[in-house]
C-alpha cells in the first residue's frame, strides 16, 4: 500500500471512500477463526519455537543503500527529514485528544513484535509461504491491473528496486490484496497498536515492497501502519490540501520532478518511519510512500 489498503466487508464489497476500488485483505476477525487450522497453525507453533528474535535486515536487502542511491540519481535527499510528531509516552485519552482526527503522529514502544519480526525473515516466510498464491496490484493511485503468482515467485523475480523510469501500471508488488487464509496463522502473533476509534473493527494488510516502489496520493479510512523491515518514507496532506500528482506516475517520480519545486508551504508532512515504529493516519488524509529499503510491512485499518 505499498502503504495500505482497505478490507472488503463481509458482503464482498470494498470500503471504498477516496478511490476507484480499493482490494480486499483479510479481515482481522476472521484471521482469528481461521487461525485454528491444524496443518499452518502446528507449522507455526513450531517455527514461533525455533525463531529467535534480533536485528538485522531478516535477509530482503536487495544490493546496497549505496547502490539504489546511484540508481535514483540521489533522488531521495530528504530522507531523514520529519515534520511528524513521534512519541513513545503515549496514553489512549491523548491519542484521541491530539491526534486521532487531527494529524499523524509516529508511534514509539507501545508494542513489542520482535517475534513476529523474526518470523518474518525472508527466510521463513519463503519456507512457510512460499508456496502460496499471492496477487499483486500495480503502484498507481487505482491500482488497476492485478496479477497472480506464487509468492516465492514473486520474492525471487520481482522483488528488486524500483525502475525510475517506469510508470505505476508497470510495477507490481504485493501490499495485501488477498484474503487467503494461510497468512491468518502469522497475523496471529502480530500485536496491534492498543489504540482504537468508536464503531471501527481492525483489518490487516501485510506487504513487502522492493527499494524505490510506492504508492502515488490517495486518501481512506483511519489507520495504523508498522514497519518490519527496511524503512518506509510517508507523505500526507490533510483532507482540506489535495496534492498535486499524476495517478499513474511512482511516488518516486513525484519526488523527482514535483517535490523539488513546492514552496515550504506547499509542502507535506514527512517522515521516514523505521523499523519498530508505526505511524497514525487519520480518516481522509492523503498521502503516499516510498520503500527507501526492500521493507516488510503491515497495516491495522479501522473499518
Amino acid at each position: 500500500l505499498a502503504c495500505c489498503w482497505l478490507p472488503r466487508r463481509r458482503d464482498g464489497r470494498p470500503m471504498v471512500r477516496g478511490h476507484a476500488r480499493i482490494p480486499g485483505v483479510l479481515r482481522g476477525d476472521a484471521a482469528g477463526l481461521m487461525a485454528g487450522a491444524a496443518g499452518p497453525g502446528v507449522l507455526l507453533m513450531l517455527w514461533t519455537l525455533l525463531a529467535v528474535p534480533g536485528d538485522g535486515d531478516g535477509g530482503w536487502v536487495w544490493g546496497t543503500r549505496g547502490g539504489w542511491a546511484a540508481l535514483t540519481r540521489g533522488v531521495v535527499t530528504e530522507e531523514e527529514r520529519c515534520t511528524v510528531e513521534r512519541r513513545a509516552d503515549l496514553t489512549y485519552a491523548e491519542f484521541v485528544q491530539r491526534y486521532a482526527f487531527l494529524r499523524p503522529v509516529v508511534l514509539q514502544g507501545l508494542t513489542d513484535n520482535s517475534r513476529f519480526r523474526a518470523l518474518c525473515s525472508r527466510e521463513k516466510l519463503l519456507a512457510s509461504f512460499g508456496n502460496n498464491v499471492v496477487r499483486l496490484s500495480t503502484a498507481n493511485t487505482y491500482s488497476y491491473q492485478k496479477v497472480d503468482l506464487p509468492f516465492q515467485e514473486y520474492v525471487e523475480q520481482l522483488l528488486r528496486p524500483q525502475d525510475p523510469a517506469s510508470l505505476g501500471n508497470d510495477t507490481l508488488y504485493f501490499f495485501g490484496d488477498n484474503n487467503f487464509t494461510e497468512w491468518a496463522p502469522l497475523f496471529q502473533l502480530y500485536s496491534a497498536p492498543p489504540f482504537r476509534l468508536l464503531g471501527t473493527t481492525p483489518a490487516y494488510s501485510f506487504g513487502i515492497a522492493g527499494a524505490g516502489s510506492g504508492v502515488p496520493f490517495h486518501w481512506h479510512g483511519p489507520g495504523f501502519s508498522e514497519v518490519i523491515y527496511g524503512r518506509k518514507r510517508w507523505f500526507l496532506y490533510p483532507p482540506e490540501k489535495k496534492p498535486e500528482f499524476h495517478p499513474n506516475k511512482t511516488t518516486l517520480a513525484w519526488l523527482q520532478d514535483t517535490y523539488p519545486s513546492l514552496a515550504p508551504s506547499e509542502r507535506p508532512l514527512e517522515c521516514t518511519i523505521q523499523a519498530g515504529e508505526v505511524l497514525y493516519f487519520p480518516d481522509r488524509w492523503w498521502h503516499a510512500t516510498l520503500n527507501l529499503d526492500t521493507s516488510v510491512f503491515i497495516s491495522t485499518f479501522l473499518g
